[in-house]
C-alpha cells in the first residue's frame, strides 16, 4: 500500500474493469492528481479483452494473453483494488452497497463500466444447464467442462443461440479447438454443430459478401443452420420454437445484451432496455456526478450497438472527463464513430475484414488483427516504469478543504504525541456507523466491566483458566481496509489459537493516513467493520483502543484469550519421531512484495488474501483432538523460524520434505526474480541451522522457508499414527493445502538442528 504524499481529498470510485476503465487507469497511472484516490470495484482481477476472447477459445492465444491484469494495473495507477461485487448504489447518498457485507463505500465521483450478461426473454423456459457466454470467466469454466465431455464422447450436438458475429466466430472457434485436440478436420468432428437465430440471415448487420463468405465456412463444416428459429425453451435436451424441437446435448447462450438488475433500482435514467442514460459527455443524464461507459451505457442523443469498439474509443475520453471534473475543467464530448472496422476470424488464423459494406479476408488479415489485439493488450500488460509520487507540477484536485490546504504549507508539520489523535468526533462517527462494536459494558457474563466514558476496561480472570496475551500491528500491504481488518484481526488471533486458548477480548490499534475528515471517517469504519467479522466469528469483544495519524494505514490488535492450565499448548512440546503438519501455503511475503512494486499477477494476491482470511479457529481443534504435542503460527519468521524456535525450545530436530512444503500461486516465480521481502535478509539467520544438498538450496522453494508470512497457517507436532487422520480432517473442513511436511528427530543424533531433503 503506498504512503499518503499527499491528504486524499476527493473519492473517484471505478465500477467494473472494462475495456474503457483500464485505459482510464493507465491515463491515471501516467498523470496523477494530488489529493484523488481512485478506488476500483470488480469481481475479479483480470478483465478478458472481448477480441481475443475467440482466439483464447481455439487455442492461439494464452489465458494470461488475452486478458489484462487488473492487480498491476490498479497498482500501476495508485487506484485501491476492492475485489467484490455490487449490490446497488446510492446516488442521493453517494454510496455504494456491495455484496460482501462490508459497509458502503463512498464517493465523490463515480464512473461504471461494468459487463452486461446475455439477453433471455422472461417468457423463455431455460434450464440451468443452458451455458451462457457472459461472464466470459464463468464461461472458460463451462467450456474446459464442456471440451472434456465432447472428447470423451465426440458425437455430442452442440447448439449454440445466437448468429450475430459473436455467436458465429465463438462457434467456429470451438469447433476448431474440439478438432485439433483429436487431430481430424474441423468439417469431420468432433461434435455436430447447429446454430440457431430468429432472422432470416446470419450476421445481420454485416454486408451481403461478408454473410456469404461464413455461409460457406459453416457449410464446409457441417454446421446445420437454423433460420427463424426463435427459442423458446434451451435445456440439457435441446431447444424448441413451440412447433419444432431440435435434440443437443450442449446449448450456449450468445445473444443481445442486458444490464445487471440493480441499475433499474439505482434511481438513475435508463433507457428502455435498462441501460443507464448518458449525454455527449459520458455524464448520467440525471446525475452529474456519475459517468459510464461500454456496454453499462446507452448513449441518449446517439445510441449505439453494444461492441468493445465503442468502449475502447470511450476510454480516453472517460479518463479526461474524470479528470476534468475534479479538477473543476471543462468536459470533453464523445463523438462515435458512424461505422467501425469488423476483424472476425473463422476459428483458424484466417479471419475477414468489414467495413462500410467492403470486406476482404485470408491469413494476412488474422496476422492483422492478432497485431491489432497484441499492440493493444501491451499498453496495459507491459506498463511503464511506475510513478514514484507526484511532484510539485502535478494538478491537485479542486475544492481542498482549508484545514488540508494549511497543512501544505512550507512550515506546515503534523504534530506528533497526542496531537496525532484521530479527532473525537470523527471516532465518534466512525463508531456510530459500527453497531455491536463494544457491547462489553458491563458484560458480567463475560467478566468484563467497562463504563461509558471508562479510561479501560476490566476484565475478570476465571480461577482455573490462564489469560494468554498477544499483541500485534503492521502496516497495511494491500489497499482494501476492509478485507486488511479482517486480515490483521486472522494474524493476531493466530497465536491465541495456537497456545490452545480461547480468544476473549482485544484492544485495536489503528494509524490513519491524513485526509479530509469524511474520508479518514469512511476509512475508519471499513476497516473496524472487516476486524469486527473476525472478531465476531472468534466471540471476541473489542473493549477499547487507540487511534492515532501517520503516513499509512497501520493496524494492530492486542488480545486476551483465556486457556485450561491441562491444555495450554507450548513450542516446547516437541519429541522425537512425530510428523510435522503446516496448516496453510507459504509465500504471502513475497507476494505482497512483488504486489507493492506491481509484478505479480492479480489473481495470485488474491489467491494469497483468501490464504490469509482462512481462520485458524479450527485447524487448532483439529490439531489439539489428533494429539498436537507442539504448535506455533506461521507468521513473521517465516516456516523455518518459527520451527526453529519449537524445536530449540524443545532440543530436538527435524527434517523437512522441501517438495512438500505447500507453496501459493506465484510465490516461486516471485523468488526468481529476484522479489522478497523485506525481512527476508534478517529471517536468513536460521540457515547456519540448516543443511541441505546444494540442488536443494538453490531451489525457490527453499528461500521461501525464510519468507514472513501474514496471517500463516499453523505449524504442529503431532503424533505419526494421528498425522494422516488429521491432515484429512483439516482437508475435510477447508483447508486444502494441509500436509505433512517432515518429522521430528532426536537431537543428539541428529548432525544438524533441520535437515531439508
Amino acid at each position: 500500500m503506498r504512503k499518503a504524499e499527499f491528504p486524499v481529498v476527493k473519492d473517484i470510485v471505478m465500477l467494473g474493469g472494462g475495456h474503457a476503465h483500464v485505459s482510464v487507469l493507465r491515463n491515471f497511472g501516467m498523470f496523477p492528481i494530488r489529493g484523488l484516490r481512485i478506488t476500483l470495484i470488480s469481481p475479479e482481477a483480470d478483465t478478458p479483452y472481448s477480441g481475443m476472447l475467440p482466439g483464447l477459445i481455439a487455442s492461439h492465444y494464452t489465458f494470461n494473453e488475452a486478458h489484462i491484469d487488473l492487480g498491476p494495473l490498479a497498482q500501476f495507477s495508485g487506484a485501491r483494488y476492492l475485489e467484490t461485487h455490487v449490490e446497488r448504489i446510492d446516488p442521493e447518498l453517494r454510496l455504494i452497497h456491495c455484496a460482501d457485507g462490508r459497509p458502503p463505500v463512498p464517493y465523490d465521483v463515480l464512473s461504471i463500466n461494468t459487463g452486461s450478461t446475455p439477453v433471455f426473454d422472461p417468457a423463455l423456459e431455460l434450464q440451468r444447464d443452458v451455458i451462457p457466454v457472459k461472464p466470459v470467466s464463468e464461461f472458460l469454466m463451462h467450456w474446459a467442462a464442456l471440451k472434456a465431455r465432447v472428447l470423451a464422447e465426440p458425437s455430442r450436438r452442440i447448439g449454440i443461440v445466437g448468429a450475430g458475429a459473436g455467436g458465429i466466430e465463438l462457434l467456429l472457434s470451438m469447433q476448431y479447438a474440439l478438432a485439433k485436440e483429436i487431430g481430424v478436420d474441423p468439417g469431420k468432428g468432433p461434435g455436430l454443430f447447429h446454430v440457431f437465430t430468429r432472422d432470416d440471415v446470419i450476421l445481420k448487420t454485416h454486408g451481403a459478401k461478408v454473410r456469404d463468405t461464413f455461409r460457406a465456412a459453416l457449410s464446409a463444416r457441417n454446421v446445420t443452420v437454423h433460420h427463424g428459429f426463435d427459442v423458446r425453451r434451451a435445456d440439457a435436451v435441446g431447444v424448441s420454437d413451440g412447433t419444432c424441437d431440435v435434440v443437443l446435448d450442449e446449448v450456449v447462450w450468445v445473444t443481445g445484451a442486458e444490464p445487471p438488475k440493480w441499475f433499474a433500482a439505482s434511481g438513475l435514467d435508463i433507457d428502455a432496455r435498462g441501460f443507464i442514460a448518458v449525454d455527449d459527455r459520458l455524464r448520467s443524464t440525471s446525475h452529474p456526478d456519475i459517468f459510464g461507459a461500454g456496454d453499462a451505457v446507452s448513449m441518449a442523443h446517439d445510441p449505439r450497438p453494444k461492441s468493445g469498439v465503442f468502449a475502447v474509443r470511450q476510454g480516453p475520453v472517460l479518463a479526461h472527463n474524470l479528470r476534468a471534473k475534479v479538477l473543476a475543467q471543462p468536459l470533453k464530448k464523445y463523438k462515435p464513430q458512424r461505422s467501425f472496422l469488423s476483424l472476425i476470424s473463422t476459428g483458424d488464423k484466417y479471419a475477414i475484414a468489414s467495413h462500410s459494406g467492403w470486406s476482404v479476408a485470408g491469413e494476412w488479415v488474422w496476422r492483422w488483427k492478432d497485431h491489432i489485439d497484441r499492440t493493444f493488450m501491451d499498453r496495459f500488460n507491459k506498463l511503464p516504469r511506475m510513478v514514484d509520487k507526484p511532484d510539485a507540477t502535478t494538478p491537485v484536485v479542486a475544492d481542498v478543504p482549508e484545514e488540508i490546504a494549511l497543512t501544505q504549507a512550507p512550515d506546515a508539520m503534523r504534530c506528533g504525541g497526542c496531537g496525532a489523535k484521530v479527532g473525537s468526533a470523527t471516532l465518534q462517527r466512525a463508531l456510530a456507523q459500527l453497531p455491536g462494536l463494544m457491547d462489553a459494558r458491563d458484560d458480567t457474563t463475560r467478566g468484563i466491566v467497562l463504563g461509558v466514558g471508562d479510561d479501560a476496561a476490566a476484565i475478570e480472570v476465571p480461577a482455573d483458566r490462564l489469560l494468554v496475551q498477544t499483541v500485534d500491528s503492521f502496516p497495511a500491504m494491500i489497499d482494501d481496509p476492509f478485507v486488511f481488518g479482517q486480515i490483521a484481526a486472522n494474524h493476531c488471533l493466530g497465536d491465541i489459537y495456537a497456545m490452545g486458548a480461547k480468544p476473549h477480548s482485544a484492544l485495536v490499534m489503528v494509524s490513519l493516513p491524513f485526509a479530509a475528515d469524511a474520508k479518514r471517517e469512511a476509512d475508519l469504519v471499513q476497516l473496524l467493520a472487516g476486524a469486527k467479522r473476525v472478531l465476531d466469528a472468534a466471540g471476541c469483544t473489542i473493549v477499547g483502543g487507540h487511534t492515532s495519524e501517520g503516513m499509512e494505514l497501520t493496524f494492530g490488535l492486542s488480545v486476551n484469550g483465556f486457556a485450561e492450565k491441562a491444555k495450554l499448548v507450548r513450542k516446547a512440546g516437541l519429541g522425537s519421531k512425530l510428523a510435522l503438519i503446516l496448516t496453510k501455503p507459504i509465500g504471502s511475503g513475497a507476494l505482497f512484495a512483488a504486489h507493492g512494486r506491481g509484478q505479480t499477477k492479480g489473481r495470485y494476491v488474491q489467491g494469497a488474501i483468501a490464504n490469509a482470511l482462512l481462520s485458524n479457529a479450527t485447524a487448532a481443534d483439529i490439531l489439539r483432538r489428533h494429539g498436537a504435542q507442539a504448535m506455533t503460527d506461521v507468521t513473521g519468521f517465516g516456516l523455518v523460524g518459527h520451527l526453529g524456535e519449537m524445536l530449540q525450545a524443545s532440543d530436538a530436530a527435524a527434517e523437512l520434505r522441501i517438495g512438500a512444503i505447500p507453496l501459493l500461486a506465484g510465490a516461486a516465480d516471485a523468488v526468481k526474480r529476484g522479489i522478497v521481502s523485506s525481512l527476508q535478509p534478517a529471517n536468513l539467520v536460521w540457515q547456519q541451522q540448516i543443511e541441505a544438498r546444494r540442488l536443494v538450496t538453490e531451489m525457490p522453494e527453499f528461500q521461501l522457508l525464510f519468507d514472513p508470512q501474514t496471517a500463516g497457517g499453523l505449524l504442529a507436532g503431532v503424533p505419526l499414527a494421528e498425522a494422516d487422520a488429521a491432515v484429512a480432517a483439516l482437508q475435510d473442513v477447508g483447508y486444502e493445502d494441509a500436509t505433512i511436511i517432515g518429522e521430528t528427530r532426536d537431537m543428539s543424533v541428529a548432525t544438524s538442528r533441520i535437515h531439508v531433503i
